[in-house]
């Protein structure tokens, strides 16, 4: 119903950033449905496997800071083209690969714009949405990844079920080249928000340039370490859970192709809905608790998922409320992170911040791959999946509240003024 009262320019930029975010999502998602596939066709090992997962991880840390630092100097709509067509050139190119290692370099390229449009989208959508709404139209268009995964997931069941398994791998990858389409629609429609322009204006005017370095800085540093641990837990976490699951299902629990795409989907439609219900408490509620409360069931559930043993039936209900708190978590950390920090740096800080922990939390899929050589696959998840949601949790109880606040153009005070109280509507 909010969206009722947002204009024309606030849902354009709501349709941009969706469809850039899903797409982001299909094109990372479908290497995990491959893994197996590549397993019997290229021999490759599980420990291979988690490092081109965690090399896309990586350099999708690397991109996301990149282009955070860039949006601040050259605007968050130009530089998010660059992104969308960044990683669709390298998913195309994943599809031409003939060996582990040059799948690992396209794959690490690719991380490059798919962390660096997260970055400049969630900023974009942020400072284009009135504050009351802030936290439901990020969580909005966070929902969009399990569009994306959806997505994948439907792909990967009708290629596979028409084209034979070495070819079909490939087919995957090469439709990565359908999001190009979206760049000519951000350059239609979509232009830098006010916010962003008066800032630039007064920097201009000053003569100032602005400095990325400035997160670091006395009053900042606090807020870029605790906000860093907060996305570390999250993203190590998810990728945890869901980098492994496809191959989860088929070798440990083995389920067939069709079995597999139907308890992810099972797991998407929590993780949308998820993402919407905790979008709107993130607003109701503040940002914080609804971090604590969707990590702490997450944890929970995890550990009941992969560490207690049960039925096929059980696993296919439990993960409904799986996806739902899995993916939930995520909803209010756009919103957050732009109302942490002042506007001069706000792209660079979010860019730096979220993607630190995905770096750090990169490591997770590849840490998983190592501990399934002595321990089951499921433990190995488990273990990394509940270790990051305690993170999550210890960096919320730090952290201050943002829900509310205004994001004005600079000079802004430094975020320590007094906060709003978390919005209702």
């Amino acid at each position: 119903m909010w969206l009722r009262d947002t204009n024309t320019e606030e849902r354009r930029v709501l349709t941009a950033a969706f469809a850039g975010y899903g797409v982001d999502a299909f094109d990372y998602m479908v290497y995990t449905f491959m893994i197996s596939t590549l397993t019997l066709v290229w021999g490759l090992t599980k420990t291979e496997a988690g490092n081109i997962a965690t090399a896309a991880l990586v350099t999708s840390a690397i991109g996301g800071w990149l282009a955070g630092v860039l949006a601040d100097r050259y605007g968050r709509v130009l530089i998010l083209q660059v992104t969308v067509a960044w990683f669709t050139v390298f998913t195309v190119l994943s599809g031409f690969t003939q060996s582990y290692e040059q799948l690992l370099f396209t794959r690490a390229m690719q991380g490059l714009g798919f962390g660096g449009e997260w970055s400049v989208g969630s900023v974009l959508i942020a400072e284009a949405i009135q504050a009351r709404y802030r936290g439901k139209a990020v969580g909005l268009v966070q929902s969009s990844w399990a569009v994306g995964w959806g997505m994948a997931a439907i792909a990967y069941w009708a290629v596979f079920a028409f084209v034979e398994p070495a070819l079909a791998w490939r087919v995957l990858f090469w439709l990565g080249a359908l999001p190009a389409v979206l760049i000519f629609y951000i350059r239609r429609n979509i232009e830098d928000p006010a916010v962003y322009r008066e800032t630039r204006a007064r920097m201009s005017k000053a003569g100032d340039k602005g400095n990325f370095l400035d997160i670091f800085s006395r009053e900042l540093i606090g807020r870029t370490i605790m906000a860093s641990l907060l996305a570390t837990g999250m993203q190590g976490a998810y990728y945890s859970v869901t980098t492994w699951l496809p191959t989860y299902l088929k070798t440990e629990r083995n389920l067939s192709v069709l079995n597999t795409s139907g308890y992810l989907l099972v797991l998407i439609v929590g993780s949308f809905l998820g993402y919407l219900t905790s979008a709107y408490l993130s607003d109701r509620i503040g940002r914080r608790k609804g971090f604590i409360l969707f990590g702490a069931c997450a944890g929970t559930l995890v550990s009941i998922y992969m560490l207690i043993p049960i039925n096929d039936t059980s696993m296919l209900f439990l993960g409904f409320p799986l996806g739902f708190f899995l993916s939930g978590v995520f909803s209010g950390m756009g919103a957050f992170l732009s109302e942490l920090f002042p506007s001069r740096v706000r792209g660079s800080a979010q860019g730096f911040c979220y993607n630190f922990g995905r770096a750090v939390g990169a490591i997770c899929p590849a840490l998983v791959g190592y501990l399934s050589a002595s321990l089951t696959l499921g433990v190995a998840i488990g273990v990394m999946a509940v270790s990051g949601y305690l993170l999550v949790i210890v960096s919320a109880l730090i952290l201050p509240e943002t829900a509310g606040r205004e994001l004005e153009a600079d000079g802004e005070p430094v975020p320590d003024r007094p906060i709003a109280a978390p919005a209702t509507a």
